[in-house]
C-alpha cells in the first residue's frame, strides 16, 4: 500500500490559506540561499509557490557561493534583526567551505522556523511540546498519524546520520513510545535490525540499500534518499519490490514536497506562538 503525501499536502495548505486568509497582519517567511545548485532552485521555488498559496509572504535572499564565513554570518545578524522578517532558513546544504553548524546556531531561535538550532533541538530533546518540530521529522510522522499508524510499542529502525535530520526525528519517535534503533554505514548487518522492525526510515542516498529480504511483509517503510544515476532517479529502498506487500511511500515522486507543507504549517504556528 502507498502512502501518498499528495492528499495529505494539499488538505494542510488548504487549511492554512483558510486559516492565514483571517489574519490582519500576514506572516512573513525568509530565506538565504547559498547554494545555488538546480535543486535548491527547485525547492526553493516549491516554498515560495506554497507561501504565496497560503498567504504568506515570502522573502529571498540570493548570495554568491564563493561567500565568505563572516560575510554569511554578517547576512544572518541582519535577518535576525529586521523586524519584517519574522522567521526564516537558511536553505541547506551551504558550501564546504561555510561551518553550516556555526550558521544555523547564529539563527535568532525565536525566528528559527527550521527549529534547527541546539536551543530549539534542545527543547525537542526535553519534550518540551510547546514548540515546533523540524520539518522532516515532522512530516514522517504526519504521514504516519494519517494512516493511523501508531509509533505506541512499535521497533523503528532509522538509517541515517544527520544532525538535523536523524537526531530530532529518533527524539521525537521516542517521544511518542517507539523502540527505536538508529543505524548507520557502519553498522554490521543491517539487516539484522530491519527484518525485526515495524517501520523503516531510510535515507542513507544509496541505491537499493533496502531491499526484499531486509524487510518483513506489512511493515512500514519510509523513503526519504535519492541518488541519481544516469538520469534515473534511484531510491534508498527497492520500490518495485517493496511496493505489493508493505506501506511504503511513493516512487517516482518521492515525499519531501510534505517538508515545505510543514514548513509552512511551521510557519503559521510561529506567529502564532510570537
Amino acid at each position: 500500500m502507498i502512502l501518498d503525501w499528495k492528499e495529505v499536502a494539499g488538505k494542510i495548505y488548504e487549511d492554512i490559506r483558510n486559516k492565514v486568509s483571517t489574519l490582519g497582519k500576514k506572516p512573513w517567511l525568509g530565506v538565504i540561499l547559498v547554494w545555488n545548485s538546480s535543486a535548491s532552485l527547485s525547492y526553493i521555488r516549491q516554498k515560495e509557490k506554497w507561501a504565496k498559496y497560503a498567504w504568506i509572504n515570502f522573502y529571498l535572499t540570493k548570495l554568491e557561493e564563493n561567500i565568505s564565513q563572516d560575510e554569511l554570518e554578517e547576512e544572518i545578524i541582519k535577518f535576525n534583526q529586521n523586524p519584517e522578517i519574522s522567521w526564516f532558513i537558511v536553505q541547506l546544504p551551504l558550501p564546504k567551505h561555510i561551518d553550516e553548524q556555526k550558521i544555523i546556531n547564529l539563527i535568532n531561535p525565536d525566528k528559527d522556523v527550521d527549529w534547527f538550532t541546539k536551543e530549539n533541538i534542545g527543547a525537542l530533546f526535553l519534550w518540551d511540546k510547546t514548540g515546533l518540530i523540524p520539518c522532516t521529522p515532522k512530516w514522517i510522522k504526519r504521514l504516519l498519524d494519517e494512516y493511523n499508524i501508531s509509533l505506541v510499542w512499535k521497533n523503528v529502525v532509522i538509517i541515517w546520520r544527520s544532525n538535523i535530520v536523524w537526531k530530532p526525528l529518533s527524539l521525537l519517535f521516542i517521544n511518542e513510545w517507539a523502540t527505536v534503533t538508529v543505524c548507520n554505514s557502519k553498522t554490521r548487518n543491517i539487516s539484522d535490525f530491519t527484518l525485526k522492525a515495524d517501520i523503516v526510515v531510510s535515507a542513507v542516498w544509496k541505491p537499493n540499500l533496502v531491499t526484499k529480504d531486509m524487510i518483513n511483509p506489512g511493515s512500514v517503510i519510509i523513503d526519504v534518499g535519492f541518488n541519481k544515476i544516469d538520469s534515473k532517479i534511484m531510491w534508498d529502498c527497492d520500490f518495485e519490490w517493496l511496493e505489493w506487500q508493505n506501506y511504503i511511500t511513493p516512487v517516482p515522486g518521492g515525499v519531501w514536497p510534505m517538508t515545505v507543507a510543514m514548513l509552512i504549517e511551521n510557519t503559521y504556528l510561529a506567529f502564532l506562538k510570537n
